[in-house]
């Protein structure tokens, strides 16, 4: 495909803008318009949230089943994702710890 065809005439601006859309995941156009995030398909987005999530109940279950006198467990962290916004060198915020006696209400 030679891209000079749209300006002598012989590929439409829609066909130009149809082909610029759904280029690949790898090629260089995607990637400089979406960065890092053109490369995450919807099952990496999905094994991320179930990753979260099995974290999320297993911090649960420490909790729950912790002495009260006891530390409670470190909350997990969250799998980073393209476009977070957190610095490199900052650790993301942990989630607020509920208290034992909302985790045995959660868990009732």
């Amino acid at each position: 495909m030679d891209l000079l065809d749209w300006h002598r005439g012989r590929l439409s601006s829609r066909r130009l803008a149809v082909l610029v859309k759904h280029m690949p995941r790898d090629s260089a156009t995607t990637q400089q318009l979406h960065g890092e995030s053109a490369e995450w398909s919807v099952t990496d987005y999905l094994l991320a949230a179930a990753v979260d999530h099995l974290a999320a109940a297993n911090w649960m279950f420490a909790s729950v089943n912790t002495d009260e006198d006891s530390d409670p467990p470190e909350p997990p962290v969250p799998v980073p994702r393209p476009g977070d916004e957190a610095a490199p060198d900052e650790p993301p915020e942990p989630p607020e710890a509920p208290s034992p006696s909302d985790l045995a209400r959660f868990f009732s």
